[in-house]
């Protein structure tokens, strides 16, 4: 099978480069002039230079492909420049799903996240419950805006769509929110412990990686919603574990959730003036994500894709190891 998959250099697509490396795929990848595209070359992938933003640039790489890997994504919660979300989370899911359409492909697996349903009335909830009413960072909301896009052509266009919804994702390597959050407490680099009380589904990036192939391979499952996560974990367990594993001991002080909201809002209008991010992660987009939480049901995935997760406690050891080194 010709795969194209954009996304590829991020922390979940090196996983899925990797994995479909070792079978008999073979990968076509949509890569952006800064893109560190070593370990794509090593597994042998033909690169096409380009982005999801250029529709020209989509349309020439998935030319001759079967199936579609959608990876690429704005995930941050916090940048200077806000329309860069829609840009990439709306527009240029609307040109990979237009794409999948002109050229024919039998198959496209978007990867979304659990964050765009926000608080939904059902605790935990599954992929069958009805979305929240708020997202909680311009992030989320434009990945359920650019979900709604390719649902709708789904729906009036009969595309060929499976949709993958990661939990919070935890790993070796991870250079985002969950990974920098852990990085700066083993490197003690936190002044003090937040929202401890706050629970999230927490999944090893392997795990998203597996399911992610899974539904590719998987026949007659057009339309089909998969969530990935299981252990839901409150933010005062993971510092605990984090802690275990790692020898070092917590931030002494704690801060009150009100206190915390407070310091995310100064610190992210603060932010806006000088263009840098607020510092520890403290936008008003993080610490309402973290906050607020979200309890997930992704037992789907154990029943039909037959995958065993990874306990939390090994994706947290390796990425504390790969952080030291």
């Amino acid at each position: 099978m010709r795969i194209f998959i954009t996304g590829a250099t991020g922390f979940i697509g090196s996983h899925v480069a990797q994995r479909l490396a070792e079978s008999k795929h073979e990968l076509r990848c949509l890569v952006r002039k800064t893109s560190d595209v070593a370990t794509l070359r090593e597994l042998g992938a033909t690169l096409i230079p380009g982005d999801v933003t250029d529709k020209d640039s989509v349309l020439r790489g998935m030319d001759g492909c079967n199936s579609v890997i959608n990876l690429a994504g704005l995930y941050s919660f916090w940048i200077p420049e806000r329309r860069k979300y829609a840009a990439t989370n709306v527009e240029g899911v609307r040109n990979v799903m237009e794409s999948v359409l002109e050229t024919g492909v039998y198959k496209v697996v978007h990867v979304s996240t659990v964050g765009i349903y926000g608080k939904p009335a059902d605790n935990p909830f599954t992929e069958e419950s009805p979305v929240g009413p708020v997202r909680f960072s311009e992030y989320f909301q434009t990945k359920y805006e650019g979900d709604l896009v390719a649902w709708d052509l789904y729906k009036n266009r009969k595309l060929p769509l499976v949709m993958i919804y990661p939990a919070a994702v935890v790993g070796p390597g991870d250079p985002k929110a969950t990974g920098r959050y852990i990085n700066e407490l083993i490197h003690r680099r936190l002044p003090a412990r937040v929202l401890e009380h706050s629970v999230l589904t927490f999944v090893h990036v392997l795990d998203v990686a597996e399911v992610i192939v899974r539904a590719l391979e998987k026949e007659n499952n057009i339309g089909e919603k998969y969530f990935v996560g299981k252990e839901r974990l409150s933010f005062g367990e993971i510092n605990a574990m984090v802690s275990e594993l790692s020898g070092v001991s917590l931030p002494k002080m704690r801060l009150p959730d009100s206190v915390v909201m407070l310091n995310a809002t100064l610190l992210t209008w603060l932010a806006s003036i000088i263009k840098r991010p607020p510092p520890w992660g403290m936008s008003v987009d993080q610490m309402r994500t973290m906050k607020e939480g979200f309890r997930v049901d992704g037992r789907k995935v154990e029943k039909e894709l037959c995958l065993e997760y990874t306990p939390v406690r090994v994706a947290l050891q390796e990425a504390i190891a790969s952080y030291r080194a």
